[in-house]
């Protein structure tokens, strides 16, 4: 019966991953999630039931359009593949439990955040307002941590983030952090509580390093002039994962190196 429910929470996910491109590409936009429905960006036919099957119908199309034979970048079926892995990660771990909707929907936010945030370097607001207004109000209803964690949570990490931030651009004299990712911080303490997103944003710290020593070493092995010009929230976003998955092992080790 475990495995029926484990493919049904992968297809589920895969599901939610195909309308999660829709909204990776409309709300840079300022388009519509939903009108007009879903179509082919390059001839703009409107794709019918058998265009819309998670990966399936990529792979059965031959990787283009039905339509206009315009190749489709396989980007929209790793989206629909990633979304299904991460949302039986989530339920692997917390189960049937109220916990794993309010991850669930933040494993969403995210994947829709570091999409658009790699492909326009930036991160929406109107994904961060609807992110924190429904954690306060899954919190008040469900008190799956107390609204006072998470509102302490939004201040320390993300008002700790935005001091940090500022007196480093004070320094070096430039922009270090964009706003939106200071935003998804505070969002991220509303979701996690005080401990979880400090953890958080030190780990993201530490992902985004190694990412960038392996840039830099590539760019020197291929002659290539470094872009120092790299956008934070998808180290932020893994860096998130790390804790829902792992975050109390984290924690209680380092307690026990420390003591």
């Amino acid at each position: 019966m475990e495995i029926f429910i484990k493919i049904y929470i992968f297809i589920i996910g895969m599901i939610f991953g195909s309308f999660f491109n829709v909204c990776i590409f409309r709300i840079p936009e300022k388009q519509s999630v939903s009108n007009p429905p879903s179509h082919c960006p390059n001839c703009n036919t409107r794709l019918k039931p058998r265009d819309l099957v998670p990966v399936f119908s990529y792979l059965l199309s031959g990787r283009k359009c039905r339509y206009c034979k315009e190749e489709i970048s396989i980007r929209y079926a790793l989206v629909e593949i990633l979304t299904g892995l991460l949302f039986l990660l989530v339920y692997n771990k917390y189960l049937m439990d109220i916990q794993t909707i309010q991850y669930l929907v933040l494993i969403s936010l995210l994947i829709i955040i570091t999409f658009i945030d790699i492909d326009h370097y930036i991160i929406p607001d109107e994904l961060i307002i609807l992110g924190s207004i429904f954690v306060v109000v899954f919190n008040l209803i469900f008190k799956v941590i107390t609204i006072k964690e998470s509102l302490l949570g939004a201040l320390i990490c993300g008002g700790g983030v935005l001091v940090i931030v500022y007196l480093i651009e004070f320094i070096v004299k430039k922009e270090v952090m964009g706003g939106g990712d200071i935003k998804l911080f505070a969002m991220l303490g509303l979701f996690l509580g005080v401990k979880n997103s400090l953890l958080v944003a030190l780990i993201s710290v530490y992902v985004g390093a190694v990412f960038g020593i392996i840039s830099i070493m590539y760019s020197k092995i291929k002659n290539k002039e470094f872009n120092s010009m790299i956008p934070y929230g998808p180290f932020i976003s893994m860096a998130t994962l790390i804790v829902m998955l792992y975050g109390e092992d984290i924690i209680n080790w380092y307690m026990k190196f420390i003591l």
